[in-house]
C-alpha cells in the first residue's frame, strides 16, 4: 500500500488513482504531487488513448497451408485466415500486423525528428522576429506550395541519385531513406504552428519578467516558451506521425515505398495489394489493408488527444 500525503490531510489510498478521484471531488490540494504524476493520470483519463495489443496468427511470410496440401492463393477470409490470403497463400492478417508495426516505426521516427526540427526553427525564427523570421517562414511558404507527392518523388530522386549520402541514409528503397525523406518536408509545419505560438506567448509579463533578470534567448525557449507551448507540439507531433504513415502508404502505392526487407512488410506494400486486389475482385485486398491505414490513423489521433490532455492542464475535467 502506498502513502499519499495531501497538504489538508493525512490519510492512506489504495492507489494513486484513487487519491487523484478524492482530491477532486473535495477540493483538496494535490499540488505536492508530480507534474508526470498528473499527467500520467490525465492520459489514463482519456479511455482512447488507451489500447490492447493483438498478437499475429502466423509469421510475416508464412503461408496458411502448404500449396500441397490444396490451393491456398486468394483465399477469401474464413477461420484459417480471418482476412483472407494473398497470391502466395500468406495471411493477410498477420502480414497487417507486421506491417503496421514498420509503418508505426516509420510514423513515430519520422514525428520526432520533423517536431525537433520544426520546434527549434519555428521557436528561434519566432523569439527573434524581424527579416529573420520573415525570410524563414517565406521560404517555408515555398516548400508547402509545391504538390506534396510530385515534390517528394523529385527530391527522393535527386537525393537518391547522391551516392555520397548512401551510407548515411541508405538506399532509395531502405526504411531509413525514407523517414529522411518524409522528414525533410515535415517539419515545415511544426515550425509555423510552434512560430505562432511563440509569438502569442513572447509578450506576456513572465517572458518579460525572464528578460529582465537577464536571461537569454536560448534559456527563454527551453525553460519557458517550449514548456507553455508542449499541448500544440504534442498535437503536432501526432499530426505528423499520422501524416508520414499515410504518405509512406502513397508512395507505396505509385511504386516508390521502401522495401523493408526478406521476411518483413510495410503497410503500404499492402495497400500496393489493394491496387490488383480491385481490378481481380478480390474485396478483401482493399478493405482489410486501407481500413487498417485508417483505423491506425485514427488510433493515433487518440493517443495525441490522450497526450495534450495530459500535459495541458487547463484541458483537465477536473479544473
Amino acid at each position: 500500500m502506498t502513502s499519499y500525503q495531501p497538504v489538508h490531510e493525512s490519510r492512506e489510498f489504495e492507489s494513486f488513482d484513487e487519491l487523484y478521484e478524492v482530491s477532486e471531488q473535495e477540493g483538496l490540494d494535490v499540488a505536492t504531487l508530480t507534474p508526470r504524476q498528473l499527467a500520467w493520470h490525465r492520459f489514463r483519463r482519456h479511455k482512447a488513448a488507451m489500447v490492447s495489443p493483438v498478437f499475429a496468427r502466423y509469421g510475416v511470410n508464412e503461408q496458411v497451408i502448404q500449396i500441397s496440401d490444396g490451393p491456398n492463393q486468394f483465399l477469401s477470409p474464413r477461420s484459417i485466415a480471418w482476412f483472407g490470403t494473398d497470391d502466395i497463400g500468406r495471411d493477410i492478417y498477420s502480414r497487417l500486423l507486421y506491417g503496421m508495426r514498420t509503418s508505426i516505426f516509420i510514423g513515430v521516427a519520422t514525428g520526432i525528428i520533423a517536431t525537433l526540427i520544426g520546434t527549434a526553427i519555428g521557436a528561434f525564427s519566432g523569439i527573434r522576429g524581424g527579416k529573420l523570421d520573415d525570410g524563414m517562414m517565406r521560404g517555408t511558404d515555398v516548400f508547402l506550395a509545391f504538390p506534396f507527392l510530385v515534390a517528394i518523388i523529385v527530391v527522393r530522386e535527386f537525393i537518391g541519385g547522391l551516392s555520397f549520402l548512401e551510407p548515411i541514409i541508405g538506399n532509395k528503397t531502405s526504411i531509413r531513406f525514407i523517414i529522411f525523406l518524409l522528414a525533410i518536408f515535415a517539419w515545415m509545419g511544426v515550425a509555423r504552428l510552434v512560430r505562432g505560438q511563440v509569438l502569442s506567448l513572447k509578450e506576456r509579463e513572465f517572458i518579460e519578467a525572464a528578460r529582465a533578470v537577464g536571461a537569454s534567448e536560448r534559456r527563454i525557449i527551453v525553460s519557458h516558451l517550449i514548456p507553455n507551448s508542449i499541448g500544440p507540439i504534442l498535437v503536432a507531433l501526432t499530426i505528423t506521425i499520422i501524416g508520414a504513415i499515410v504518405a509512406e502508404s502513397t508512395l507505396a502505392f505509385f511504386g516508390f515505398g521502401p522495401q523493408p526487407g526478406s521476411g518483413g512488410t510495410s503497410l503500404g506494400n499492402l495497400v500496393l495489394l489493394s491496387r490488383g486486389g480491385a481490378t481481380q475482385g478480390n474485396w478483401w485486398l482493399v478493405v482489410f489493408p486501407c481500413g487498417a491505414l485508417v483505423l491506425l490513423a485514427i488510433c493515433v489521433n487518440f493517443i495525441g488527444d490522450g497526450l495534450r490532455d495530459a500535459f495541458d492542464p487547463k484541458m483537465d475535467a477536473g479544473k
